[in-house]
């Protein structure tokens, strides 16, 4: 729910790509993710290209256009690979666009109906930060694998790397932005704010960032929006925005049950990982608790751990997933714990930094 219309759940994140079949085969060999429909020149789209690539709950759609011209084909030449489009089912895709534009949302898409034997598809879509499209999917009245105009695919026989649902997904905006992007998921979309932190919990000596979670009523969304702080060098959030020609989608994070054998398979398959140093791990049990996951296979993998009341979490983010240090996923294991890994926020800004300064992009 948000107060304004019922929202469910993640449908779907959509991304622009340079490449929709070189990225499907990425995700598919590196990620382990299905690809279970298509839409190209073979089943009738004359301008663009998609895969959906399925695994759990956690659909991902995989974007390029046949037309440099084409608005896709520009965002992702000027953007690199990104997230153009958060996709939410709701029960009623016609009351969302009206119930949001009249709270000031710039619509994007108007309420439109697609069909075939399946049934009949919902949808419209609004305007967020960076202009990725917040998009409302009624799937009600639909019964097929995806959407009208998408050919199914024969599922894999492959079991993935054990990736189950979408977390969170975070947001990356300019300085001085954040708090206008929070009252517009509280007065547009009905959301409250989870938790904040400021600069002082989110920094090392070099740079800060300043972050504030949103989410819809039952918690089944989760939108932390990120600005960066003051800093005496170029923190991640500038060198993002800099790569990214402004605001947008920076990591998305997503659950398994078992982080030690996805982040395992993960690694098979070539991901690269941020690494921390080995003395994080020194005393760790003293700093957080007992665990039931062995500190040894931990730190050979280099997975975080953070307590907070409610119980812990374990997380691990990739490196980008592209030249450009933009886009990433994070890999998360929750026992109790619906925090964001505060405990952990030094370390990984530290083992980004790192990072940065391989790129030149820290100073």
């Amino acid at each position: 729910m948000s107060k304004f219309f019922p929202i469910y759940r993640f449908d779907h994140l959509e991304f622009y790509v340079g490449n929709a079949k070189q990225a499907a085969k990425f995700y598919e060999k590196c990620f382990g993710f299905a690809i279970v429909a298509h839409r190209g020149l073979e089943t009738g789209s004359r301008d663009i290209a998609s895969y959906v690539m399925q695994q759990g709950e956690i659909r991902l759609v995989l974007t390029s256009a046949f037309d440099p011209d084409h608005p896709i084909a520009r965002c992702a030449s000027k953007q690199g690979d990104c997230v153009g489009v958060i996709a939410l089912e709701v029960a009623d895709a016609n009351l969302a666009y009206a119930e949001t534009t009249m709270r000031g949302a710039l619509g994007a898409i108007s309420p439109t109906e697609k069909t075939d034997k399946n049934g009949t598809l919902r949808y419209a879509a609004i305007y967020a930060y960076g202009n990725v499209l917040i998009k409302f999917m009624e799937r009600s009245q639909y019964t097929g694998a995806f959407a009208p105009g998408y050919e199914l695919k024969p599922f894999c026989d492959c079991n993935g790397v054990g990736l189950v649902q979408i977390d969170h997904v975070v947001g990356n905006v300019e300085k001085g932005t954040m708090n206008r992007w929070v009252d517009f998921f509280s007065e547009v979309l009905g959301f409250d704010m989870l938790v904040q932190f400021d600069d002082q919990a989110i920094a090392t000596e070099h740079s800060a960032l300043m972050s504030k979670v949103m989410q819809n009523t039952t918690g089944t969304i989760k939108l932390p929006i990120n600005e960066p702080g003051r800093g005496k060098c170029k923190s991640q959030i500038e060198e993002y925005l800099e790569y990214n020609r402004g605001a947008g989608v920076q990591h998305i994070a997503c659950t398994t049950q078992n982080i030690i054998e996805t982040v395992t398979q993960l690694k098979r398959l070539g991901v690269e990982f941020l690494t921390v140093p080995q003395s994080y791990y020194e005393a760790l049990e003293a700093r957080v608790g007992k665990i039931d996951e062995s500190i040894q296979s931990l730190a050979e993998l280099g997975i975080l751990v953070d307590r907070d009341s409610e119980g812990y979490l374990l997380q691990i983010f990739t490196q980008p997933v592209q030249d450009r240090p933009t886009l990433f996923f994070e890999i998360i294991e929750r026992h109790g714990s619906n925090g964001f890994g505060e405990g952990n926020f030094k370390s990984l800004f530290e083992a980004i930094e790192r990072e940065q300064a391989i790129r030149g992009n820290l100073r």
